[in-house]
């Protein structure tokens, strides 16, 4: 069963959700609460279905937080081209 390790980084379920809600970017509020509904019983396969990403990338999110905290979640761009500035 997959489960998020909140208490290696001594954050709590409502914790994620806060995240969630004050993210600034959408991606990070996705990852976050992803992981707050997996931490209130769900499966990556329902929030997956729900979200509509795949059950294997909610569980990579899963994965990351336990190893490295919820710093890894957050999202950062990449790649592309820089934005243009009127």
């Amino acid at each position: 069963m997959l489960n998020v390790d909140l208490s290696r980084w001594g954050e709590s379920a409502e914790a994620l959700r806060e995240k969630a809600l004050r993210a600034t970017h959408p991606r990070s509020r996705e990852r976050f609460m992803a992981l707050y509904e997996i931490s209130s019983g769900k499966n990556a396969t329902q929030v997956g279905r729900e979200t509509g990403r795949n059950p294997q990338t909610v569980m990579e999110w899963v994965h990351r937080y336990n190893e490295a905290g919820s710093e890894t979640l957050v999202y950062q761009h990449s790649g592309g081209h820089p934005p243009v500035y009127l």
